[in-house]
């Protein structure tokens, strides 16, 4: 019998040593706690925390200094929101597309799965997030967005008309697919946990539907000013008239609201802020706190410290606009409460008081809502208070300054309405901006460090690194848009 070299004999034992060693060697070193394909479960959950976080550091950082909630307590280089001075929108224009590309796949994933509610979902979420990116800057790319993938990566920009006229159908394509009978087969929901089936029905499906025809309800009455040119009375005339197929928001469980559980990874994103960088950098403003003074509001004891003036603890605030020479000292003014850092409810997105009073304003302009504008106008209130956990005293909506005038012109109630409105617009991205473009109100005073040419914008401009990116669309966007600064109205606005 030949023999075998003592080389390969080594070789042999090696090499089968080696298979050994390496058979199953996948499944060993598979994590079990990895899903193997991508799912839409999977991506929800991430997105909604990170889109949350955005609109509202958007509201703390941009709309409360814009819209005289608070004020730095100084700024001496003559800018700053509060002097109406607004630098091109960088970030938010990258954040939001980032999103939209992660929407888009939701909704292809579930698509080829056919999962109809993840779909439906996705809707919502691209409704909501480009109906932000046009009204802030006015024509953005659409059409031709989320599509570097298959080779666009210069997308041209899409008139804000047609981009309004697809939102709105999609939010009724949305309210179609949604199925409450079905469960989430994937999970990942953490604003409405429609994840399971109780006794044959899913509630929080039922509640995505109702975030659905109420962000509609908010578009619609955005561009009601423009009814010849997109049917919007029609539109709000269906949703009214049919609340079992369009069901909207009707109590404060449907707020569209991502409760920060506290768990990581989901905390409330000023968990961990430096008092510094929290509330002694920044105050509330005269014109904030004063109505909320005058009312005695007792959500004023949920959102804002006291400071001792003269022996007695008072809400005191501070103008905004200032002159630029001025600085007001640390600790003197009232700021943000340092409870609000961890309350679970500060991830707002659309609440249920705000559909209270889209519908009040149109009970005022003659719509059917079932209601009277003023019972509109009281049930707005009191489910934003309940929203912050603030309890309604038994006087509060009869008071002088709070009860409602139904004897007063039209505008003065519509006034009345959006002074309101714009307190339960407190954290919710820049919707108080908008609505005051929309309707003039609420009236702000004007600092003295404003300078004349300052003007209350209208819009965001656009990022200068489309100059580079992008330029014959933006310049196309530009020209269209008839200028780029932040006095241009937007479609809607004209």
């Amino acid at each position: 019998m030949k023999r075998l070299s003592p080389l390969l004999v080594i070789y042999l034992l090696v090499s089968g040593l080696l298979s050994s060693c390496t058979a199953g060697f996948d499944d060993i070193n598979t994590d079990p706690n990895r899903p193997r394909d991508v799912n839409p479960g999977v991506l929800l959950g991430q997105l909604q925390y990170r889109m949350v976080n955005s609109s509202m550091g958007a509201a703390r950082s941009f709309t409360h200094e814009l819209m005289q909630v608070d004020a730095p307590r100084g700024s001496a280089g003559g800018g700053g929101l509060h002097r109406y001075v607004v630098n091109p929108g960088a970030g938010v224009w990258s954040s939001s597309y980032a999103y939209l590309t992660d929407i888009q796949d939701i909704y292809t994933i579930a698509d080829r799965l056919k999962e109809a509610n993840y779909k439906a979902i996705a809707l919502v979420y691209k409704s909501w997030t480009y109906s932000i990116l046009t009204d802030l800057y006015g024509d953005v790319p659409y059409s031709q967005a989320t599509k570097a993938a298959g080779g666009v990566v210069k997308p041209g920009f899409d008139k804000q008309k047609d981009i309004y006229v697809q939102l709105l159908k999609d939010l009724e394509t949305a309210n179609s697919l949604f199925d409450d009978t079905r469960a989430l087969t994937y999970g990942g929901d953490l604003v409405y946990g429609a994840n399971a089936v109780t006794g044959g029905k899913n509630p929080g499906i039922l509640k995505w539907k109702k975030w659905a025809n109420s962000l509609r309800l908010r578009l619609l009455l955005r561009v009601l000013k423009r009814d010849g040119e997109i049917n919007a009375k029609e539109q709000i005339n269906q949703i009214l008239a049919d609340p079992a197929k369009y069901p909207v928001m009707t109590a404060n469980a449907d707020d569209a609201i991502f409760r920060y559980p506290g768990t990581f990874p989901y905390f409330n994103p000023y968990y961990n802020a430096r008092t510094l960088d929290w509330r002694e950098g920044t105050y509330f403003t005269d014109f904030f706190l004063g109505k909320l003074n005058a009312d005695n509001d007792p959500r004023r004891a949920v959102w804002a410290i006291p400071v001792t003036v003269n022996g007695q603890p008072v809400y005191q605030g501070i103008q905004s606009g200032y002159v630029t020479t001025l600085e007001y000292a640390v600790g003197k003014n009232s700021s943000y409460t340092d409870a609000l850092k961890t309350l679970p409810q500060l991830g707002v997105m659309m609440p249920y008081a705000e559909v209270e009073f889209i519908k009040a304003e149109l009970a005022l302009n003659g719509y059917t809502t079932g209601k009277t504008p003023k019972a509109h106008y009281e049930a707005g209130i009191t489910a934003s208070m309940t929203q912050w956990g603030a309890t309604l005293p038994a006087t509060f909506l009869t008071q002088p300054g709070v009860a409602y005038n139904a004897t007063a012109t039209p505008d003065k109630q519509l006034e009345q309405i959006m002074i309101q409105k714009y307190y339960a617009y407190f954290f919710v991205d820049y919707q108080s901006w908008f609505e005051k473009r929309r309707t003039g109100y609420p009236v702000l005073p004007r600092g003295a460090g404003i300078p004349a040419e300052n003007k209350f914008p209208s819009r965001v401009p656009y990022p200068t690194y489309l100059q580079s990116l992008n330029p014959e669309a933006l310049t196309a966007a530009v020209t269209s848009m008839g200028g780029d600064d932040s006095t241009i109205m937007v479609w809607w606005q004209k």
